[in-house]
């Protein structure tokens, strides 16, 4: 059985010391393929190191909405290059949260376009974060984000959004991803949302190191766990956990364009 990690940090400094480890673990719990999400220059050097090593990492980049304040525009043109360069399979982590609001909004809104069209100029799919934001980032990629009148391809990464919100992901044909907040006690509402994302649109991930799976909480998440996620879903789904490990592992190959091993 294959899984794909569509959503980790494993170039960040919680794993410097133990991500020969964590691959490890990683394999023999089935998971192929990883994309690993970059959000500094550091993180994203480490990555490309990472990619060389392990042709099964795949990579992607961009400033979150929490740093944009004090490093967006400084590293667009880093993130840039490497876009430009075929570096990555997507760009992102991206996007708005007003929940914390670290960066102005107004200041969110300008990074996040940027983003966005270097994405449509570079043929990549977006990876984005959303947080109590839904109303701009609608507006925003129905504006500023469309092939023949569609939105691009994309991924809300960790949603945890309204039943509604989802509806309208999936109305625009976008990819929902599920992580282990899925498998909370007190996640029903998500539970119930996991019920209704069709299978083509449904991705899994571990946002590793964070969110760690229900059996996991308080310790430091890894790929390695991302099988109790599809096994949750499986479950809401009443599917074999076989359907659910194929279909999502299937539709991260087709997002990212990923490559044969």
């Amino acid at each position: 059985m294959e899984f794909i990690d569509s959503h980790a940090h494993l170039s960040g400094p919680e794993f410097l010391e133990t991500i020969d480890s964590v691959l490890l673990r990683a394999q023999e719990a089935g998971v192929t393929r990883i994309i690993n999400i970059c959000t500094d220059q550091d993180s994203l050097s480490k990555g490309l190191e990472l990619a060389k090593k392990h042709p099964w990492i795949y990579n992607t980049a961009a400033t979150t909405p929490h740093d944009v304040e004090n490093e967006g525009e400084a590293l667009f043109p880093v993130m840039e290059h490497h876009a430009r360069k075929g570096d990555l399979v997507a760009i992102g982590e991206t996007g708005l949260d007003y929940y914390y609001e670290h960066s102005p909004k107004k200041t969110q809104r300008h990074i996040f376009i940027k983003y966005l069209h270097l994405a449509l100029e570079c043929c990549l799919p977006v990876v984005i974060h959303c947080r109590n934001a839904f109303k701009d980032f609608f507006e925003i990629i129905d504006a500023e984000y469309c092939l023949n009148e569609r939105p691009a391809p994309g991924v809300l990464h960790c949603f945890t959004g309204t039943l509604e919100e989802a509806k309208q992901v999936i109305e625009r044909g976008w990819y929902l991803s599920l992580s282990g907040i899925v498998t909370f006690k007190k996640s029903e509402e998500l539970r119930e949302i996991a019920k209704i994302i069709p299978l083509s649109q449904l991705l899994i991930e571990t946002d590793a190191p964070y969110l760690a799976p229900q059996s996991k909480r308080g310790k430091s998440n890894e790929p390695s766990f991302l099988p109790e996620i599809a096994e949750i879903i499986a479950t809401v789904k009443n599917l074999p956990l076989e359907s659910v490990a194929k279909a999502t592992a299937e539709n991260a190959r087709q997002l990212f364009k990923l490559s044969s091993l």
